[in-house]
């Protein structure tokens, strides 16, 4: 770890410590599992574990919320998903979390976030990243999200991608 005087080898997650063997885990995992018939079988081997180990470890992150989900990750460009637009919205703070949830809930947004206001010049405070296949494709699902929003959206915008700087997930280190 760091060379911080209070670091350790266990970090404090909801209430419960991830130890040494489940940090290797996610370390090993994060970019991916190996595309093999028996990824754990093999991720075991790499950490000297036994398989029935790592499954259980894994569950157990993901009962904790510390894994959210074990899933493929498409390149959405290479689908023909190119155009993406950070849509910002104007909302009624005391309906933000349920606007929120609407806004997340929807197929086409991948992020959903609530941020602060910068007043006088930023007054958007949801945020939505949404993918579509050319520009009028997420003009298109702006549209139906400024009307699921209706009356509660004061004002919005869409900033649109104009090429990829960086794209990964967080990335933890051992």
């Amino acid at each position: 770890m760091s060379g911080h005087p209070h670091a350790s080898n266990e970090v404090q997650s909801d209430g419960q410590l991830l130890d040494a063997t489940d940090r290797q885990i996610i370390v090993a995992t994060q970019a991916g599992l190996p595309l093999v018939a028996e990824p754990y079988a093999v991720l075991a081997r790499q950490l000297g574990l036994e398989t029935g180990e790592v499954l259980q470890r894994v569950a157990a992150m993901q009962a904790r919320g510390i894994i959210r989900r074990i899933a493929a990750v498409p390149n959405h460009y290479a689908l023909g998903y190119t155009a993406n637009g950070m849509s910002v919205w104007n909302v009624c703070d005391d309906r933000i979390a349920e606007f929120g949830r609407q806004v997340g809930a929807l197929d086409y947004v991948s992020h959903c976030y609530q941020r602060p206001r910068h007043l006088p010049l930023w007054p958007y405070n949801l945020f939505a990243m949404v993918h579509g296949r050319s520009r009028e494709d997420i003009v298109a699902k702006v549209a139906a999200i400024a009307n699921l929003l209706g009356e509660h959206c004061r004002s919005h915008e869409v900033l649109y991608s104009k090429r990829i700087l960086k794209k990964t997930g967080l990335r933890i280190r051992e």
